[in-house]
């Protein structure tokens, strides 16, 4: 089985006041489709880092970065056909749940009857629909994280990126999130890469652990 995701001897140095410190160093990764890798360590070793890069919001200073057939270090990042979950939701909060999922189809052109009725299905598998007209501000926060699911998956990617998307809940809400995002990966055939401090959740979430 061909890899999906492919990190190829990646570098990325940042420039300080006391000369270059490097953030990430050679690493090298192979994620088949489907599959979940998980990335465990403590804060400040480089895992989101290496996330936003892989999502092209960083640049590397060496290496390669491949999805599919492709090497994606010059493609912009809403052309990747990757989508990213943060800690912090990131939602809109000025526009509905509705109009917060529809959000990527809709910078990639797609017409309002189309990314509407995207929008509706994915805020049904993630049973968000008596929530459509709110906005996040009225939402728990185990509602507003389906939501930021429900937004990285309507456009269907081959790799979805989780930065600790769970760290953020409560205890009882985190173990029953495990649960829906195995389900959720299952359904929609989506590559992970998940980022977890926690060296336990990576192994109950993950195929693979870095």
């Amino acid at each position: 089985m061909s890899a999906v995701l492919e990190v190829r001897d990646l570098h990325i140095t940042y420039a300080s006041s006391s000369g270059l410190v490097p953030a990430v160093r050679g690493v090298d990764l192979e994620i088949a489709p489907g599959e979940t890798l998980g990335l465990a360590g403590e804060s400040g070793c480089g895992k989101s880092t290496l996330l936003r890069t892989i999502a092209g919001l960083e640049d590397p200073t060496a290496g390669e970065v491949w999805i599919g057939d492709n090497m994606v270090n010059d493609v912009e990042p809403k052309d990747r056909d990757v989508s990213m979950v943060f800690q912090s939701y990131a939602l809109y909060p000025h526009k509905s749940v509705q109009a917060n999922i529809e959000f990527p189809l809709k910078v990639r052109g797609v017409n309002k009857a189309e990314r509407a009725e995207a929008a509706k299905q994915a805020a049904e598998v993630l049973g968000l629909t008596p929530y459509l007209e709110r906005r996040p501000g009225a939402l728990s926060g185990g509602q507003r994280q389906r939501v930021a699911l429900a937004r990285a998956l309507v456009n269907r990617p081959s790799v979805l990126l989780l930065d600790e998307p769970l760290g953020a809940l409560y205890l009882k809400l985190r173990e029953a999130m495990k649960i829906e995002l195995k389900l959720l990966q299952h359904q929609f055939n989506t590559t992970f890469v998940y980022i977890t401090h926690d060296q336990s959740e990576a192994l109950v979430m993950s195929d693979h652990v870095a």
